[in-house]
């Protein structure tokens, strides 16, 4: 501990990550991000804790070494029929477990809980990390009311703005005139390995949550049934959603395509990645794809659309085909050229080595660096844009 009360860097840092949500509740990319680097943090001598918040009872635990504050979350119902940004209602009691606490450093990775974190900087004078973890361009910051003037206020308090990949930290410069910190997600890559057998049938996986429209679940089953005219051996599987009763109507309305359980927390992806000869992210409004990368550490080739940071990941026809625009033929086009790919030997190392880049090791060490920057200065904001110049006022 440095004279001014400060750590070090050789010091255990005492890390508050905050998310508005967690397992089992979502299983979503944001909130395998926290709990990856949450995970990578124990693993170097660090002491991370996360805040988040259920619509349950509040609760303490220590999940697998990492300790959990769950909240209270009111409910948030007329807010969002009126389209306010999601998860607003827990955020006062998220500041007050910042304050109660003794972290060096907090890190958050939704808007209300950014500015939570931002408050406590005001307050205390020791940094904060607004993560971003979508695309802060004209359609994403005014998708929901509330989520520019919240973006621009954690903007504003925290001490430094995180960007999941090049092209988001792009979006940041052109509409907000931010300059963001490139820190790309970290995988597991112990838990996402190689050595699956694959199955016996062409088969094309995607975790896309089916009732997301940004995933277009709908292209992806339209393209598979172009290629399933060629190959009527071929499979689609998709990961089956929570809701029951969502599962069964997609069921019953595509009786060709196969819903998969992937467990609460993911256990079942693994084999599905290494079972699967293609893995497809069509997504629009992708800020990085996680899930390609899960699937490359599998060895599995990837298809995913020429957009955001997905085209930064699948950067070599040796790992997988990108595809631009909304027609199911430019999809199955690639789709059938990954699943060729499948059967080239040199495929499984070239896919390997792609994910090799995104370790959690990399990511971790790459945060630690902001940390070390932030805590060896005093406690700097980045400069708030104007809305009305940067064209973004509704």
């Amino acid at each position: 501990m440095s004279s001014n009360g400060r750590p070090t860097a050789g010091d255990s840092l005492r890390v508050a990550l905050l998310s508005p949500c967690f397992w089992p509740e979502v299983r979503r990319g944001a909130e395998r991000v926290v709990r990856d680097l949450a995970d990578g943090l124990i693993a170097t001598g660090h002491r991370p804790r996360l805040i988040t918040s259920h619509p349950g009872r509040p609760s303490r635990t220590v999940e697998n070494g990492l300790p959990i504050t769950r909240h209270w979350r009111p409910p948030g119902a007329r807010l969002d029929r009126r389209r306010y940004e999601a998860y607003l209602t827990h955020a006062p009691f998220s500041y007050l477990s910042l304050r109660l606490g003794n972290d060096d450093i907090a890190q958050a990775v939704h808007s209300p809980d950014a500015v939570a974190a931002a408050r406590w900087t005001r307050r205390t004078g020791k940094p904060s990390v607004f993560s971003y973890m979508g695309i802060p361009d004209h359609r994403g910051l005014m998708m929901r009311r509330q989520r520019l003037g919240l973006t621009l206020r954690a903007i504003d308090g925290c001490s430094a703005v995180t960007a999941l990949s090049d092209g988001v930290a792009r979006e940041f410069e052109r509409w907000l005139g931010v300059e963001a910190r490139v820190i790309y997600p970290g995988v597991d890559l112990g838990r996402f390995h190689t050595g699956w057998e694959l199955a016996e049938s062409p088969t094309i996986f995607s975790a896309a949550a089916i009732e997301e429209p940004a995933k277009r679940i709908p292209l992806l089953v339209d393209a598979f049934r172009l290629l399933r005219r060629r190959t009527p051996s071929l499979r689609l599987v998709l990961s089956r959603p929570l809701d029951p009763g969502l599962a069964e109507r997609f069921e019953r309305e595509n009786p060709d395509v196969e819903l998969a359980d992937m467990g609460r927390q993911g256990e079942g992806l693994p084999r599905a990645y290494g079972e699967a000869w293609a893995v497809a992210l069509p997504s629009l409004g992708e800020a990085f794809g996680l899930v390609l990368v899960e699937a490359l550490a599998s060895g599995t080739p990837v298809v995913a659309s020429n957009v955001g940071g997905m085209a930064e990941i699948v950067d070599s026809d040796a790992i997988g085909r990108v595809f631009d625009g909304h027609e199911p033929e430019a999809l199955a086009r690639a789709l059938e050229e990954a699943l060729e790919l499948a059967e080239d030997p040199g495929t499984l190392a070239a896919c390997r080595s792609r994910a090799d880049d995104f370790s959690i090791g990399r990511s971790v060490e790459r945060h630690l660096e902001l940390y070390r920057e932030l805590l060896g200065r005093p406690a700097a904001t980045v400069a708030r844009p104007d809305a009305t110049s940067a064209g973004l006022t509704s």
